[in-house]
This record gives C-alpha cells, structure tokens and sequence, in this order.
C-alpha cells in the first residue's frame, strides 16, 4: 500500500489523466471511483454560466486551452449591481473549465407546504415580492465539472427557501428571535401549569419554580447568528442532495465553494474550500475568507484520525513528522507534532510511525491522504485513496465558515469593491497586488460606466494569466502565470445605489 501512495504522490507535479485530463491543482491524484455509472444522466448538462449567453460557437472556443480566451459579460447584458465578472479555461490541466459560478437575485417569502416540496427546483415567479436577496457564488470544480454545476444551480434556491422559513422573523428584525418556534413557525412559550405557584419549595427554600425565571440564564441569539446558520445549514443540505442523487444520476468530483449574500444591509460570505473573497476599501483590504488546506486544518484533521483509527485503512498515521521515516530509524527520536500541538517535540520512533503520514506534503503541494489539496467543499462522495477501498469524505468538511460584513456602517464609493475569486486567481497574485491592481483600474474608469466593474475583472484576471510564451504562460516579471481555471467577480459596494445600476 505505501508504494502504491508513493507512486501517487510522484504524479503531483504534471502528471496525465486518461482522456487528456491533468492532474487537478487541488486535489492532486483524485481518484474517483464509480463516479460515471453506466446509462446514467449528467444531473445537468456541461455549460458555462447562463448570464454570459454563450452561442454553441462561443462555448467551444471558451475550451481552447492554447489561446485561453477571457470571456465577460456582452456589452449590453447586465448583471444586478452592475456586477462585473471573467473567466478563463486552464493551460490544459483538464478538458473542460472546471470552474462555475452564478449571480441571482432573489425574494425570501414564506412558502406553503406544497411549493415547499419542491423549491428548490422553482425559478423565482417574478413579482418582485418578498425580502431582496443578492447572491453571487463561486465554485471550483475537481475530478470534473459535475458536482460545481449542480451546485450553481441549486445552493442559492435552498439558501432562499431556509431562510423563507423565517420571513416572518427577518421582517421584524428589531425583535430578538425566539428561542423556540411552534410547528406552524410562531414563537412557542412554555405554559405555567395549573396549581403551579411561584412560591420557593419548602424542602429547597432556594429552588426556582417560576418558569419565567428558571430560564434567566438562557442565550440571546441575533438574527445575524440565524442567518449564518441558515446558510451553514444550506451548504449541508446542498451536499446530501448531491450524495442523495447520485444514485440516480452522473454528478463527478467534488467541488470548493464560495458565496456571497447581501441580506437586509449586511453581506455574509461563506466560503468551503480554498477559494477567496476580499473587500477593497479606500484602497484597503479586508479578507472576508480563509482558506481550508490539509495545513490550515491540520488539528481538525488529526484529531478525526486519532479519534477513529479505522477510517485511516490501516494505512497511514495519523501524526506528522517533518519527513518520511526509514525503516533503519527505528527506536530513534524524531520531531513529530500531533493534533494538540501547534509546535514540535521529539518522541521515539515506533513501528507505527513508518505508515504513511494523513497529511503529507506543503504549501499547494500539502495533500490529505496523498490525493487532495483542499479539506472543505461539496460532493467528493465516492472519492477514494488510489487504488485502495479508503474513503476521504470523512476527512472532507462541507461546512462554510461565514463571515459578515455590515455595509450599513460605511459610506461606499465607486472604487469600493468585493472581489471573489477562485484559486487559480490568488495562486500568482497577492490581496495587496489585487487591491492594487483593481484600485488603479477603476480610477482611470469612469464613475458611470456600466462595464467598469467588468473590465476591472478582465485586467484582473488576465495579470493571473499572463501571456503565453516559448516557456508557457508568464507574467510581466517573467514569473510563471496560473495554469488553472480562473473565475472571478468584481462587485461594487455601492450596490443599487451606484449610477446607471440595474437591479
């Protein structure tokens, strides 16, 4: 077995898939078994985000990996915000753009039963009714383009139908949510019984039988900690539906995923993988996400493995050691760290220690299980160790970490912008070159242009590029430019209010 992870891990760096498909940036040698079941359907069909209206035409060139043509919004579409947005296809790393990504505007309403059951697969009716919700999503797709597409199309609905459960909550949102809810959704107070009094027990003089008062100590919960949860709990229900359907569809690989929603003056950004999002502000960067890596999450990750040994196969150690050990090593002392320690310490080598390290590797090359790079996002259900029955789902997280941001509290100008983007942007280029490079873009544009966040997103994205030479694709300083696919949005903080906005 560890020759078989040894040979895995040899391919990292160039390696070819079948059928022309390259080894995947984040997932290193992603094997996914049993994921194309015969004489079953793609859940959706390959395409590139229905807001760029591509011609059959147009989406065959958007394959061509020796030109990698930017594609952008045409000249007289529109997105809300006036939401400026570009792609790219990878140097030839896989077959397909890999990378999906949508933008709606939404109304959350309360919905009866029967529309209930089947939201999630309803466009919005149109009638401009309900509480506004902006989304824009950004998903990074591995071992094929599947899982990303199904959830384009799908998380922001199941988002819109959570949060419908509690409309009537977010149109009173000067009241506290309360601690418990009915069946029908009102809020559900405990009910004093009769022949209760409130008098102290004569047996406890100091005992507490008022129900309004036993439960002095309970939690105040914000309405902004329900809306996070509402969009934690979405992410997991968008990766059962995935698991769920599976059974009676092809949906391949698994995929990062990050989102945006602005709700009622405030933006939540929940981001499941190691894609990323910024606030650009009087030139100023505000990281609105983190990025989860088998490095980044190392503690989480051993922690899983010490606690069940099993889902390791037998296979691979749960600690990590700065290095390989030799067999020779035995009975010696190493640095090692486990999940308890964020420093390193010396213990005395054990047969146990010669499996293969769960985490292994560093910087962009780290892997779980010497097969992916990324430890949170969607799908990845059959996803396996080469050539082994070890599943790495268990590893995997599908929960987002949200972070808010309150755009009530300051004055936006023109320049003042979020910028999502996949890895394949961030890997050549720094927050503070993108601050940069966005800042000095939007200054020359002007103010009322209804393409300058666009064409902010095309300058952005083709400094990640680069421009194809002798030596592949390189930047300006002759530095190598991303090969990956690259996505990624510019949205002005100004929102509706910005000149010649369409919502």
């Amino acid at each position: 077995m560890i020759s078989k992870v040894k040979n895995a891990m040899s391919t990292l760096v160039g390696g070819m898939m079948p059928h022309g498909h390259h080894q995947h940036h984040g997932s290193g040698n992603v094997h996914h078994q049993n994921c194309h079941q015969d004489g079953l359907p793609p859940r959706f069909p390959y395409g590139r985000p229905e807001f760029l209206d591509l011609t059959p035409e147009l989406l065959q060139y958007s394959t061509e990996h020796a030109s990698r043509p930017v594609l952008t919004l045409k000249r007289d579409s529109r997105l809300p915000w006036r939401t400026g947005y570009a792609e790219t296809i990878n140097a030839g790393k896989s077959m397909l753009n890999e990378d999906q990504a949508s933008c709606e505007l939404l109304y959350v309403k309360k919905l009866s039963n029967k529309k209930q059951r089947n939201s999630t697969l309803l466009d919005d009716n149109g009638d401009g009714t309900g509480i506004p919700l902006q989304y824009w999503g950004v998903f990074d797709g591995h071992a094929g383009s599947g899982c990303a597409i199904m959830a384009s199309k799908l998380l922001h609905r199941l988002i819109r139908d959570r949060l419908g459960d509690i409309a009537h909550l977010l149109e009173n949102p000067s009241v506290t949510p309360p601690i418990c809810l009915a069946k029908n959704g009102s809020p559900y107070q405990l009910e004093v019984k009769k022949g209760a009094n409130s008098t102290q027990d004569p047996e406890d003089p100091n005992a507490i039988t008022d129900p309004s008062i036993r439960f002095h100590t309970e939690k105040t919960v914000s309405l902004e900690s329900l809306i996070m949860g509402i969009i934690e709990n979405a992410f997991k229900q968008m990766d059962e539906l995935i698991e769920k359907e599976k059974t009676s569809f092809t949906i391949s690989g698994g995929c990062c995923a990050l989102a945006a929603i602005h709700l009622m003056g405030k933006l939540y950004v929940a981001n499941a993988g190691d894609s990323r999002a910024i606030i650009i502000r009087n030139n100023e960067v505000i990281p609105m996400s983190n990025e989860f890596t088998p490095e980044s999450e190392r503690q989480r990750l051993q922690y899983l493995g010490l606690l069940r040994p099993e889902l390791l196969g037998n296979e691979f150690t749960h600690l990590e050691f700065p290095r390989r050990i030799q067999h020779k090593e035995l009975g010696k002392k190493m640095l090692f760290r486990d999940h308890t320690m964020n420093g390193w310490a010396y213990k005395t080598i054990i047969e146990d220690d010669l499996k293969f390290p769960l985490i292994y590797g560093e910087g962009k090359k780290a892997r779980v299980m010497a097969t992916i790079g990324v430890t949170r996002g969607l799908g990845d259900h059959d996803l396996k160790v080469y050539n082994s029955n070890i599943y790495i789902k268990p590893f995997l997280s599908c929960c987002p970490e949200v972070i808010v941001y309150d755009m009530s509290e300051y004055k936006h100008g023109p320049n003042d912008v979020l910028v999502m983007g996949t890895d394949g942007l961030w890997d050549v280029t720094t927050d503070r070159e993108v601050a940069d490079a966005v800042s000095g873009f939007l200054s020359c544009c002007d103010p009322t242009d209804p393409v300058r966040y666009t064409l902010a997103a095309q300058d952005l994205l083709m400094r990640s590029r680069g421009v194809l030479k002798e030596r592949g694709w390189r930047l300006p300083n002759e530095r190598l430019g991303s090969g990956d696919d690259i996505t990624c949005y510019v949205i002005p903080l100004a929102g509706p209010a910005g000149p010649e906005t369409e919502t």
